[in-house]
């Protein structure tokens, strides 16, 4: 097959195709998103999951039936799906399963700059980082493989440049053949009661030590460069960034940065004068071999935070520390669309002086002029929960002003569990939640969840949930539906009344985002068999 121009998304997508890869699902998260779109288009089995965490245990039950799995996700996500992985590296797998991590430094479309590295550490799963986008096809396959051979989920640790930016990849001609799924019973291996989990928190650490001793990490370490003077070890694009700002050093590039492959980066340090790390994000590498005794240098901490360049790695290895320059012009903030339906929801959230829990999605443009109507926003799902939490102390004059705001897609998400929370323990004041429901994931790209009815292929799903309905189930008495646009003044009175009633009330402010129709409506042009069916 000639080689092919591919992002390093698109790059894992092939690779879960040519491992035979049996289903992928993820939540949507820039910058991941576009794995299991591809995917899902290259004729793979890919669907979106309400949440990682749901998203890990599907892919988890895959690879306990002797199948192949692919989870995806961004860096916050993994908090998330946390739970899961910590009791997946005990239960072990049967066939592979690649959890693909994307991380976000520079925070261009996240609220925090969490490395994925510490989590392979901490719940013992191996972990495996591509440069390049030939890199993430081959360390998928490889991740699948080692994921096979030592019965451990892996990570793929990807970091915004390798996701988006586009390398030459060549693929493989000969694919992997598919196992047949079947099921075998193992309680011992898959219940974690007490008395089986302390054995397999035993095979787990065995089974790390295996892949160490084994002749694995050395197939994943590059070495370039014959200098005696200068060593560089550098995992991910920070070894791409290294080999321009400093092409006469050596190199040492981990692919496999959990289990580390100690004795050869001591090996590689003793061979020369000074050997610096560099990496993006903490500094996991510098850490773990200062603590195995080997004497290398770090960066020093302005380099903790955004991304690394090739100028900044040239001020890593020069010791320089002046600041970063500051951009010839500021970027121009983002705003919400002008005929997006959520403006009409701050404006009035904004006119009446509420003071709003948000969420996370794109209304969290609420916060920005000229609405300025947003008060919190921390993570996904937290909007209800502040809100509760801000009622329940606040004097009655201000808790009567709290609102929690929260997106269909994060609504489904994680807010969930809010809901339950709300009805359980509800505040004096009572509380009222806004449901800013566009009939899409608009954060990332439009993409579709159980709220929206349709598949990730944007056809037509088995189920689409109804969020009034769930809310009366779980204890809601006053559920109201408004279209926040239709002019009429209902939305901006309705909100008024439930303020003041003082009882736990839910708004969908329901308007669908004018961008997803449009793209709904050219797949209908496209596909108009297929469009009869999507309305």
């Amino acid at each position: 097959m000639p080689d092919q121009l591919l992002t390093g998304n698109e790059a894992v997508a092939q690779a879960a195709l040519d491992g035979a890869v049996a289903l992928g699902t993820g939540y949507p998260g820039t910058p991941s998103t576009e794995i299991l779109e591809r995917f899902g288009a290259l004729g793979g089995r890919a669907q979106w999951a309400p949440n990682e965490k749901v998203a890990l245990e599907v892919g988890l039950g895959v690879a306990y039936a002797h199948a192949r799995a692919l989870v995806t996700m961004k860096h916050v996500g993994l908090n998330v799906a946390a739970d899961p992985l910590f009791s997946a590296t005990y239960t072990g797998v049967t066939e592979g399963l690649v959890i693909a991590v994307a991380d976000d430094p520079g925070m261009h479309s996240s609220q925090n700059e969490q490395d994925t590295r510490r989590y392979a550490e901490a719940a013992g799963a191996p972990m495996l980082e591509p440069g390049d986008s030939q890199e993430a096809y081959d360390y998928t396959l490889a991740a699948l493989d080692v994921s096979r051979r030592y019965q451990l989920p892996v990570i793929l640790r990807l970091t915004t440049r390798v996701c988006h930016s586009k390398t030459r990849v060549r693929t493989r001609d000969q694919l992997m053949p598919a196992p047949a799924p079947h099921y075998e019973r193992d309680i011992p291996s898959r219940v974690m009661i007490p008395g089986y989990a302390r054995p397999a928190h035993v095979r787990l650490r065995e089974r790390l030590k295996a892949l160490a001793n084994s002749d694995q990490p050395g197939q994943f370490l590059v070495e370039e460069g014959e200098s005696s003077e200068l060593g560089i070890i550098a995992n991910g694009i920070a070894a791409v960034h290294a080999r321009e700002a400093a092409p006469e050093a050596r190199i040492l590039k981990p692919g496999l940065t959990y289990p580390l492959p100690i004795e050869a980066m001591r090996k590689f340090a003793a061979q020369v004068k000074r050997c610096v790390v560099v990496e993006e994000g903490d500094p996991v590498l510098y850490t773990a071999l200062r603590a195995a005794g080997i004497d290398v240098e770090g960066k020093a901490e302005p380099f903790r935070f955004g991304e690394l360049t090739v100028d900044r790695v040239a001020k890593i290895l020069t010791n320089d520390h002046s600041p970063d320059p500051e951009p010839a012009a500021p970027p121009k903030p983002p705003r919400l669309c002008h005929d997006c339906p959520h403006r009409q929801v701050f404006q009035i959230l904004s006119k009446h002086e509420c003071i709003v829990a948000g969420d996370i999605g794109c209304y969290t443009l609420g916060v920005m002029p000229p609405f300025e109507a947003m008060d919190t926003c921390a993570c996904m799902g937290a909007g209800i929960t502040i809100g509760l939490g801000l009622r329940h102390v606040l004097a009655k004059d201000q808790a009567r002003r709290v609102v929690s705001v929260i997106g269909d897609s994060t609504f489904v998400h994680t807010g969930l569990p809010g809901i339950a929370e709300m009805a359980y323990n509800p505040p004096p004041t009572g509380h009222v939640v806004i449901i800013v429901d566009n009939d899409t994931t608009a954060m990332t790209g439009k993409q579709e969840h159980p709220g929206t009815g349709r598949q990730l292929n944007h056809l037509p799903a088995a189920n689409k949930l109804n969020y009034e309905a769930i809310a009366l189930a779980l204890g809601v008495t006053n559920v109201h539906v408004v279209d926040p646009t239709d002019g009429s003044g209902e939305f901006e009175r309705l909100l008024q009344d439930r303020l003041a009633a003082e009882e736990l009330s839910i708004i969908v402010a329901r308007k669908p985002c004018p961008l997803a129709l449009k793209g709904l409506a050219k797949l209908n042009q496209a596909s108009p068999s297929d469009g009869s069916e999507q309305k």
